[in-house]
């Protein structure tokens, strides 16, 4: 029997680009937690920041993951800080942390 997810909280740090073999195994794991309800907490840093404006991690967040990137990755990489995520600093990662049930970096 599976235990009930709904209502607990993932954190999930992703630092590679969306070309690295992390992306998908981290978009996979983002789909089967907001299939079972789970509250996601997505943070992009490093070059995980051009993930942020993927179709992919997109869709997971019109489908309710709470997105975050580094805004100083951002700008290093020449990217508009926009709507896409809330471009955001290190103490972000740090509430995600200290906030959810399970932490778990892709880098």
């Amino acid at each position: 029997m599976k235990p009930a997810l709904q209502g607990k909280k993932l954190g999930v740090l992703l630092a590679t680009t969306p070309e690295h073999a992390n992306f998908q195994p981290v978009v996979a794991l983002l789909r089967a937690a907001v299939e079972e309800k789970v509250s996601i907490y997505l943070y992009c840093i490093d070059d995980g920041v051009m993930c942020v404006g993927t179709p992919e991690i997109q869709k997971l967040k019109q489908a309710g993951v709470n997105l975050f990137g580094c805004a100083y990755g951002a700008h290093r990489r020449n990217l508009a800080v926009d709507e896409t995520a809330a471009w955001s600093g290190l103490t972000v990662v740090a509430d995600i942390i200290g906030s959810t049930d399970r932490f778990i970096a892709f880098t």
